[in-house]
């Protein structure tokens, strides 16, 4: 499990829609990545257990363009339920799960 704090920030798909991110810190990434070795599924992703405030979710955590890095992706219902927008910093809980 790594806690960490970090910046919501938007990725703008070529769509109507957008995601909320955040970005794991490589250290925390480097620790997920090696209890997870050999685990990764489709896109290099990692299922996760996450909490933010008093929400937590089941979801996959990415590997980023930064070398060495993941992403995970915050649901709508997190915003709402956590009073949060693109630019908060929250503090995020991830622990990888099925391993």
């Amino acid at each position: 499990m790594v806690v960490f704090d970090a910046e919501l920030w938007i990725w703008n798909a070529r769509r109507a829609d957008s995601w909320t991110f955040v970005s794991l810190p490589v250290e925390a990434s480097e620790d997920i990545r090696d209890l997870a070795a050999g685990f990764a599924r489709g896109f290099g992703s990692l299922r996760v257990r996450v909490t933010i405030g008093d929400t937590s979710w089941k979801t996959s955590i990415f590997p980023d363009s930064a070398p060495g890095s993941y992403v995970l992706p915050i649901k709508r219902a997190v915003h709402v339920a956590e009073s949060l927008a693109a630019g908060d910093s929250t503090t995020v809980t991830v622990e990888p799960i099925g391993l």
